[in-house]
């Protein structure tokens, strides 16, 4: 809990102003960006009816009151991501939005608002390569409008942004930090195993993706603090990309990366899928999986599912937690101190 609120603090402390409106020059930059190449930045609703299907991902649910007095359950969004897709069916080719977005049960901690802000950016005719490239150009134009140069300083580390990023596919960085292969990797004996030899909670109950994220979060992604630059992680297992193309040359991985930064994830990437038959089946097998962890019951996005087989095109997009990106240009390992009115000041 604060001592002070963070309006008490600007006040007692007016030079932490200048670390608060590092967010209004982070937006100005990513604006100025998209907008020099022919983005155009789009508006869609917080408020839907159905949200994204994400099996570990918990919804703030609320009612919508119409003026005759009936109700309708409604949520918040946790990503804009279905509405901007059917903006690229409907004939949009380049979009961008920042917005709030809100995800519940996280719990608050220096990398976590239960509401903050994204930018999401989708390219029609694209795929994720073309993602990475773009994140590589936002965050050089970033550095340079902001600090007036390619390197970045956190907690005492200089990132030079214009050096060649790091780039490794998720079953190279299993092989390298964990030791197992690509094949290793997506046998549910083998990652049991290691997980249990490095002594983590393991029962018969375990499933491949529990025993993998332990791996992944205990042992990869800390691994990529040693960089100077930022890092990509791709082609992801396919039960770990749902809403993404899987490799034409080995389906068993599909087309997703994430990126990172001083150890933070900071955006997840697709070439997104654009059959609605398997986009449907994933959206069962989610809101099933949804049912069994005590997640919140809803239905799935039907007008999404029409807007694919109207025809998506080939595509690529990305979602890139803007907070994040505040708190490492702000020098500043938490995210609370970025916002003005963090959820922790709130509540509490």
């Amino acid at each position: 809990m604060f001592s002070m609120k963070n309006w008490q603090r600007i006040k007692h402390n007016p030079q932490l102003k200048e670390q608060f409106l590092v967010r209004e020059q982070i937006i100005d930059g990513i604006r100025s960006f998209f907008k020099a190449d022919d983005f155009h930045e789009v508006e869609t609703p917080m408020m839907v009816k159905y949200p994204g299907t994400e099996p570990f991902l918990e919804v703030f649910e609320t009612q919508l009151r119409w003026a005759n007095g009936d109700t309708q359950q409604a949520f918040m969004i946790t990503s804009p991501e279905f509405a901007m897709k059917k903006l690229l069916v409907a004939g949009f080719e380049k979009i961008f939005q920042v917005c709030k977005s809100f995800r519940n049960g996280e719990g608050i901690s220096p990398r976590h608002n239960p509401e903050f802000t994204i930018l999401e950016w989708y390219r029609t005719n694209s795929d994720y390569q073309q993602i990475m490239e773009d994140c590589q150009r936002l965050l050089l134009h970033l550095a340079k409008q902001i600090n007036g140069t390619t390197v970045l300083v956190f907690a005492g580390k200089k990132y030079d942004l214009a050096k060649p990023w790091v780039k490794l596919s998720v079953s190279q960085a299993f092989e390298k930090w964990v030791g197992l292969s690509a094949d290793q990797l997506l046998e549910k004996d083998e990652v049991i195993k290691r997980a249990l030899k490095e002594g983590y909670q393991v029962d018969d109950n375990t499933t491949w993706e529990e025993a993998y994220n332990q791996l992944f979060l205990n042992l990869i992604e800390p691994a990529l603090k040693q960089y100077d630059v930022p890092v990509i992680l791709y082609d992801y297992p396919a039960s770990q990309a749902a809403y993404s193309k899987k490799k034409l040359t080995d389906p068993r991985f599909a087309e997703r990366f994430e990126f990172y930064l001083a150890g933070y994830e900071l955006g997840n990437a697709f070439s997104e899928e654009n059959d609605a038959q398997v986009q449907e089946t994933i959206f069962k097998n989610d809101l099933e999986l949804r049912k069994d962890l005590g997640k919140t019951d809803y239905g799935m996005d039907q007008d999404y599912l029409d807007a694919l087989q109207e025809g998506l095109p080939p595509s690529g997009g990305i979602a890139v937690g803007v907070d994040r990106l505040v708190m490492l240009f702000a020098d500043t390992d938490s995210i609370q101190d970025t916002i003005l009115f963090p959820a922790e000041e709130i509540f509490f």
